[in-house]
């Protein structure tokens, strides 16, 4: 069983001060209390001096979660903002959550409850897009799968039927999914409160075991790929997948702030230089 304690929250940052605030302040908002938060900031002028992020910073720590602020750069790709990130992690488990993620009140205490039960490397929530909230997609929803007896790794790969679970994750799918999956209630009790699912891989919300994710190499690829690239979370948590497993937990309790990338340039993808290369 894991607590808040054994929790940092690393959050990657650059040129999103009002985006990163109300991560923050999801973040202050949180039941659970006592996680620590790191921010990574690759912005030209620094974060901490934006008032509302520092309010939400001060709100964290009022509440008995201390928080980090450090200016890092110059910018050299996400993968190394990853990595640096992962090097200033002390606890035994690490949250990446993107700046533009949105938190409900239960979410840490779930996430810690799901990777205390499941004992996998890593476990995370999939982004509600909700400007898509009335936008259904069956043929996106067909790769669905519970873990019904425990997390086991799986190799997933391009091409493969698991590779395309990725579609899950699209628009407000998860919302759709929990909607159509979700388990009828027997005399009255209260459905359970998470449920895992097989992936391809999840975006802006993973709570990885900190040693095992140091173990697969982390973000340490960082060196071998161009600075401007995309998809350091999909290699490091195939690699994570493919020793000790990972799920996703419906229903999804991160919504996606829906701001334009950070990351517009995409053409160089770290599968092509880290899994295609191995």
């Amino acid at each position: 069983m894991f607590v808040p304690s054994d929790l940092d929250v690393l959050v990657p940052t650059r040129d999103r001060s009002g985006a990163l605030a109300v991560t923050l302040s999801g973040l202050a908002a949180q039941t659970a209390s006592g996680f620590r938060v790191v921010v990574s900031d690759q912005s030209p002028a620094a974060v901490s001096g934006d008032g509302l992020v520092t309010a939400a910073a001060r709100i964290l720590e009022h509440r008995g979660c201390p928080v980090t602020l450090v200016h890092h750069v110059p910018p050299r790709g996400m993968a190394e903002q990853r990595a640096f990130l992962l090097r200033h992690a002390e606890r035994r488990l690490v949250l990446y959550l993107d700046d533009d993620v949105w938190l409900e009140p239960e979410a840490i205490e779930v996430l810690l409850a799901a990777i205390g039960r499941l004992r996998c490397g890593f476990v995370g929530f999939g982004l509600h897009g909700l400007s898509y909230r009335d936008d259904v997609r069956p043929h996106e929803l067909t790769p669905y799968e519970e873990w019904t007896d425990g997390v086991r790794p799986e190799r997933v790969r391009r091409g493969t039927a698991a590779w395309r679970r990725h579609t899950l994750h699209n628009a407000s799918n998860l919302l759709h999914l929990d909607e159509r999956t979700s388990p009828a209630t027997h005399g009255g009790g209260a459905k359970p409160p998470w449920r895992p699912y097989k992936v391809a891989w999840i975006g802006g919300c993973v709570l990885y075991d900190r040693p095992r994710l140091v173990e697969c190499g982390g973000f340490d690829f960082w060196t071998g790929v161009p600075p401007h690239h995309a998809g350091e979370d999909v290699v490091a948590q195939l690699r994570v997948m493919e020793r000790y497993g990972g799920a996703g937990l419906l229903p999804s309790r991160a919504y996606h702030l829906e701001l334009p990338t950070t990351v517009a340039d995409r053409r160089a993808e770290c599968y092509d230089y880290v899994i295609d290369a191995s």
